[in-house]
């Protein structure tokens, strides 16, 4: 099923382009509500045009135990981000249908909303709607590269679906969550291990700095006497890594992903530069501190003008105890090598610990790549870690 999933968006280089509520996820939306259409499933979308499917459980009323992910890509994505935690649940369900194995909870997989932000801004939408619902009013009117809207591809996804979904209300209450997924990053493979407890998601703090100089002719205006926004923008790029350089406990993540010099021209002394910080720890108090010190590093430049504006917060996630610990069962009862580790991504699972007691489990990715057409994890490894969501959720919907 998985590389089934993989065909919808495929690219010749062996990525995949899904971006959310495109024609192409509405696609993959549509297959996916063909798995499991058993008297004992019910699936559902809600105002987020998050696709959620419940197996029934045997005490009526009591909350479900959710899992899944997200099924949106980067633009020149890989084929598993995201893509593995919805397939790992539709596969555990029907491993428990195929054992005959009843819960007494219901369990739902669930597909959750533009998770990547590529399509449209900002990312996590599903998920952090249905932790609080009031916050997809703030989404509706954000539009793509083409002018259309969230709120008009919500409506059209909505009503695509809703031939094989019956359309239930944003949020419910959730017994537990457990999100599988790729790590992303190379600590797995380079430990051995082929699963991976997460234990937290690190805060991050993004920001936009803006750099004023002053425009004039590059070939008449004497070196000292110049205020080049590029320079000064430059000098400041390197002084803040190097602070941060300087204070790494080995846990820092700090990014400069975006330079921007608007109007630039070949022979023109630019009067303007923008460019993104991207934060990140597993402190808050260390962000805090991370922050004041960026701040003292621009004050203290005097080529140009300079000011920093905060762009978003987001303190770190912590996974709940109990369901950490029937995560760390599930996967100790398979015998592969495994280790705990923290987030260094953002995942809907930090959206939905909000309102239910949530963990993650990783598997590896090869060579530490993702949002890359090269982006793979073994099979074995897969099933590996599908086997172990299974057990778990087992565990969590028989409580």
């Amino acid at each position: 099923m998985q590389r089934e999933l993989a065909g919808f968006g495929a690219a010749a280089d062996g990525g995949v382009c899904r971006e959310a509520l495109t024609e192409i996820d509405l696609a993959a939306r549509s297959w996916l509500c063909r798995l499991l259409p058993a008297a004992s499933y019910e699936w559902m979308v809600d105002d987020a045009a998050n696709l959620i499917v419940r197996r029934a459980g045997t005490v009526p009323g009591l909350a479900p135990v959710m899992t899944g992910s997200h099924m949106d890509t980067q633009p020149m994505g890989g084929w598993l981000d995201g893509a593995f935690g919805v397939i790992a649940g539709i596969e555990a369900l029907m491993a428990l249908d195929d054992a005959g194995i009843h819960t007494r909870r219901p369990i739902e997989v669930v597909a959750w909303t533009n998770e990547e932000g590529t399509r449209f801004k900002p990312g996590a939408m599903g998920s952090s709607a249905f932790a609080e619902p009031g916050r997809l009013a703030g989404f509706l009117q954000t539009r793509d590269s083409k002018g259309e809207t969230f709120e008009t591809a919500c409506n059209a996804a909505i009503e695509r679906i809703l031939p094989s979904a019956k359309r239930s209300p944003l949020g419910h209450p959730v017994h537990a969550y457990i999100e599988a997924h790729i790590e992303q990053g190379p600590v797995l493979e380079s430990g051995q291990c082929r699963l991976g407890v997460v234990t937290s998601i690190q805060g991050v703090r993004w920001y936009e700095v803006e750099v004023r100089g002053v425009s004039a002719h590059a070939g008449t205006t004497p070196m000292q006497l110049r205020h080049d926004a590029v320079l000064a923008a430059a000098e400041l790029v390197v002084r803040i890594n190097e602070a941060a350089a300087a204070r790494d406990d080995g846990n820092l993540r700090l990014t400069v992903g975006r330079f921007d010099v608007p109007g630039s021209s070949i022979n023109t002394i630019a009067s303007h530069v923008g460019f993104s910080i991207d934060l990140r720890h597993p402190s808050d108090a260390f962000l805090a501190d991370m922050e004041e010190l960026i701040k003292r590093v621009i004050r203290k430049q005097t080529r140009c003008a300079a000011e920093i504006r905060t762009l978003m917060q987001r303190a770190p996630t912590q996974f709940d105890a109990d369901v950490l610990s029937i995560v760390e069962n599930a996967v100790a009862a398979t015998g592969a090598p495994y280790c705990s580790l923290g987030s260094g991504a953002f995942h809907d699972a930090m959206y939905v610990a909000e309102v239910a007691p949530a963990a993650m489990l990783f598997v590896p990715s090869r060579n530490g790549i993702s949002h890359n057409p090269m982006e793979d994890t073994d099979e074995a490894d897969l099933v590996l870690g599908t086997r172990a969501l299974a057990a778990a959720l087992v565990t969590l919907a028989n409580q």
